[in-house]
């Protein structure tokens, strides 16, 4: 069964700047340049798909753990590697390889900004003044109330020291 391609916003943000920077280079630097440049954004584009793709199995619960993710980021790493080096050795311009690479920085930046959701009024948060005694009931490494020890809760305990 053959899946439909349906991209994410960051994938068609990757997909329309590389595109642009493409024809760019092609108009305004030397041909092999452009094809660098082209190389370097198909091999960075089917990396963050696969990237993508393999974060999206491992939060649903398809990988049943980390090793398994590891490894195929791992994979992934080595055949980028391995495909940058055969292009350089084929002739790619180094800058235009790494350029074309690079283009799904400026994408991701891009949408993260522009799906950015709207600040919450300060009426929203229910927090308490700084001067309030709930704040001792809080861990705020753990992000939650304090479990309080036995001891600690014991009468008269902390009664008549100074």
């Amino acid at each position: 069964m053959m899946r439909k391609w349906a991209p994410d916003p960051i994938e068609r943000a990757n997909l329309a700047l590389s595109v642009t920077a493409v024809l760019a280079s092609f108009a305004l630097a030397p041909p092999r340049f452009g094809v660098s440049l082209a190389a370097g954004a198909l091999l960075e584009t089917i990396n963050f798909r696969g990237l993508r793709r393999a974060s999206r199995r491992l939060f649903s619960g398809e990988l049943s753990g980390g090793r398994s993710w590891m490894f195929q980021a791992t994979l992934r790493l080595v055949l980028l590697a391995a495909a940058m080096y055969f292009a350089l050795e084929l002739g790619a311009n180094p800058i235009g390889l790494v350029l074309g690479l690079s283009l799904i920085v400026p994408a991701t930046i891009w949408v993260a900004w522009r799906t950015v959701p709207p600040p919450l009024p300060p009426e929203a948060f229910d927090v308490p003044p700084p001067d309030d005694p709930s704040w001792d009931e809080w861990n705020p490494w753990l992000a939650r109330e304090r479990e309080l020890d036995p001891d600690d809760v014991a009468p008269g305990k902390n009664e008549g020291t100074s």
